[in-house]
């Protein structure tokens, strides 16, 4: 069997998609799967065993000078590989109306969610077979359900397996176990304030960790400086590709991130990660797989799911070694101190550590 996933972005949704493609892999002998993905997460479908092509698609892009795209080469280019193979089972993993246009113009069956549990409803005209998966699950047994509806399968709700191999693993380096701080994102109020991540890493090192912070853009490095700023044992990592950083990722004992998609590829890879909440619910699309911990702020407001945010009550501030007094922006993350993190993130390391060593 071939098929077809129309799963474009953003970065945690692919990775999302992942735990269902192997699911079809291990039901379904001799499956290979094509796969259309944004060109920015182009890297991703091609870490796993059933993808044989994978078709970047740039809508981001061309909806910047969406006339000229239309009629341009590459978008034709595009086209043709689309509809340069049949397939048995053409999968809408997205259930946009983008996504699903996409999957109109690929050649065999066209599946995905029905009316009644689509993000938006008008894609599933555009189906030939519409299926219900209940809203409530969490976006990764959602996708598994609606994989194994549309090819016929049963898979253990319980049992997650990503599948997925980035690259050869790098050379251990250095003598100490390593951390990583994944900081970047996208909404103002999801940001982890930066004095707490400078307390964490002074006390990572000072429990014998060596520390790496990644980074995507400028404002991310200017923040991973300041992280690193004064601390041996911290490293700014040079700005990586996906496979790169997850090569690095798996170098690693443990992870702490805010919520961004680079918190879903630790899950994918089992690594021990603490996630941090404040603004935004995990229950529906957070980190999901073995060892992964989330804390949520407790504030009234939280979780506000408001990019920039809104507390107008009384200033609330901390303390810490480096920075002394400061006011906590955003204000919910007040509960949620250095100590305390690295606290669950040690717990959860030692946790892994002895499940690995059981027969």
């Amino acid at each position: 069997m071939r098929i077809l996933i129309v799963k474009t972005s953003s970065l945690g949704d692919v990775i999302h998609t992942l735990p269902a493609l192997t699911d079809a892999m291990q039901a379904i002998p001799g499956l290979q799967a094509d796969w259309v993905v944004e060109e920015a997460f182009a890297e991703i479908p091609g870490w796993h065993p059933a993808v044989v092509d994978v078709i970047p698609v740039a809508i981001r892009r061309w909806r910047k000078n969406w006339w000229q795209s239309l009629t341009g080469g590459e978008y034709r280019r595009f086209r043709r590989q689309l509809k340069s193979q049949r397939y048995d089972v053409v999968i809408d993993a997205q259930g946009l109306v983008k996504s699903a246009l996409i999957a109109w113009q690929a050649r065999g069956q066209r599946v995905g969610l029905d009316r009644d549990s689509i993000k938006e409803p008008a894609s599933s005209l555009l189906y030939q077979k519409r299926l219900a998966v209940p809203k409530g699950g969490h976006a990764v047994q959602r996708v598994r359900q609606l994989f194994a509806q549309a090819m016929g399968y049963s898979f253990d709700p319980d049992a997650i397996d990503y599948g997925i191999q980035p690259g050869s693993p790098l050379p251990a380096s250095g003598d100490r176990p390593a951390l990583m701080f994944l900081h970047g994102t996208t909404w103002q109020s999801k940001h982890w304030p930066l004095p707490y991540w400078q307390e964490l890493a002074r006390l990572a090192v000072a429990s014998g960790y060596e520390v790496r912070v990644s980074w995507g853009n400028l404002q991310e490095q200017e923040r991973a400086e300041a992280i690193a700023d004064g601390l041996t044992g911290v490293t700014v990592l040079d700005k990586q590709s996906l496979t790169g950083l997850a090569q690095q990722l798996q170098q690693c004992q443990g992870v702490v991130a805010v919520d961004t998609g680079l918190g879903h590829l630790a899950a994918a890879l089992n690594i021990p990660t603490v996630s941090l909440y404040g603004a935004t619910n995990p229950g529906l699309s957070g980190t999901f797989g073995y060892h992964q911990l989330h804390l949520k702020a407790d504030l009234a407001c939280s979780p506000c799911m408001r990019r920039e945010c809104s507390y107008r009550g009384q200033p609330l501030f901390d303390t810490t070694e480096r920075e002394g007094e400061f006011q906590v922006q955003p204000p919910c993350y007040r509960s949620l101190a250095p100590d305390m993190v690295f606290s669950h993130l040690c717990r959860m390391i030692t946790e892994a550590d002895t499940q690995g060593e059981q027969p």
